[in-house]
């Protein structure tokens, strides 16, 4: 016997009465059938309802050939009637979510004269996939056009049509459908048979907020938030901006032009501290002039710098050069001697050293977990 499904009469209803027909051990659990239920099962892209049966937690919900298992922590007496609760904040979230989602779908697809080939109500996140090309400004354009939609309050409505009107009905559907079908539409946004809980008119999905757009397969998978959600994230957005703002000492509506000119500041701050870098090196090479073979264990270099330092001291000593850059037992290291094989010596070195690199033509370069003293000891018996 089919489970009477009281989510499709109303998705407001909050608490119910049901008897409980069957129940059985279930992988995390029991299963348990109940005459009639108002907790929707997973499907379509929507996670199932939370809640509780009696003094019973309901932590899943699944469909199978029309009966609806609920998956709980305790077992339930077949034949008692016990009282249902839906977890209300997050069902309503998932109609917010399920809701926009169709409004957006439906903008997009009609415009783009695209499908939706995915949709995934996360815990945190909504993303939706489309088969066709769409930009960024394409998404944003779209994202005005749902918000104007959902502020006018348009109601939801949902149709139970014969084959006959079905057949001159458009709707979207991602799947060829059999028996009743159940058509769901926001008019003059979208029309789709879904079997999902939807909010009762379009003013009470709140707000949609698009996140990204990114290239997928043929089309684009947008990241997008409704309702609650968008609010809450525009919320810690905006707070995170306040933030930024007072360690700028500037205006909330400057932060970028703030950060713009502080990038701009640090390049040119770092363009003199490679100049000043630069002269270093070139100091020291000159300090090596000669000498022939030279190993350096100097502190902590950026990027390249021991290769650079070592190559302005290599083209100077006259010998072998090997710079160490780093401090509490970690370094990096860069060796040059022109013209020389110096490929079992780093071979031995990094065995010695508890180190990894390699090289080519009188070049290496690599890490080493040691000691200055053990590289100085290393290189005096060399």
């Amino acid at each position: 016997m089919e489970t009477e499904k009281l989510y499709d009469q109303d998705a407001y209803l909050q608490t119910f009465d049901a008897r409980v027909l069957s129940c059985q051990s279930g992988k995390d659990g029991y299963l348990v059938e109940l005459d009639r239920t108002a907790f929707y099962p997973e499907g379509g892209g929507q996670p199932a309802d939370h809640g509780t049966l009696g003094d019973v937690s309901v932590t899943d919900v699944h469909e199978k050939d029309g009966v609806i298992l609920h998956s709980c922590t305790a077992p339930l007496t077949p034949g008692e009637t016990v009282r249902g609760v839906i977890d209300w904040q997050r069902r309503f979230d998932h109609m917010q979510q399920h809701s926009g989602e169709h409004i957006v779908s439906g903008m997009l697809c009609s415009t783009f004269h695209c499908d939706n080939v995915g949709f995934h109500l996360g815990a945190d996140i909504v993303t939706i996939d489309y088969n066709a090309p769409i930009t960024w400004e394409d998404v944003l354009a779209v994202e005005a056009r749902a918000n104007a939609y959902i502020w006018e309050d348009h109601p939801f409505q949902v149709s139970y049509p014969t084959p006959q009107e079905l057949e001159t009905l458009e709707y979207r559907s991602k799947k060829a459908l059999t028996g009743q079908v159940r058509i769901t539409s926001f008019p003059g946004a979208d029309t789709c048979a879904c079997c999902g809980t939807h909010v009762s008119s379009s003013g009470q999905v709140g707000l949609v907020k698009f996140l990204s757009c990114q290239k997928f397969r043929s089309g684009v998978r947008l990241e997008v938030l409704c309702g609650k959600r968008a609010l809450d994230w525009l919320s810690a957005a905006w707070e995170q901006n306040r933030s930024i703002a007072q360690a700028l000492s500037v205006k909330e509506n400057t932060t970028f032009a703030a950060l713009q000119r502080l990038q701009a500041e640090l390049a040119e701050t770092k363009q003199r501290c490679a100049a000043l870098e630069e002269e270093s090196f070139l100091r020291t090479a000159h300090d090596y002039a000669g000498k022939g073979d030279v190993t350096l264990v100097v502190p902590p270099l950026q990027g390249d710098g021991a290769r650079r330092l070592c190559d302005a001291v290599s083209r100077e000593c006259g010998g072998r050069c090997a710079v160490f850059s780093g401090e509490n037992g970690s370094y990096r290291y860069a060796i040059i001697h022109a013209g020389q094989d110096i490929r079992s010596l780093v071979q031995s070195l990094n065995a010695a050293l508890n180190g990894r690199g390699g090289g080519r033509d009188g070049f290496a370069q690599g890490t080493v977990q040691t000691t200055e003293e053990s590289i100085h000891a290393f290189f005096a018996q060399v």
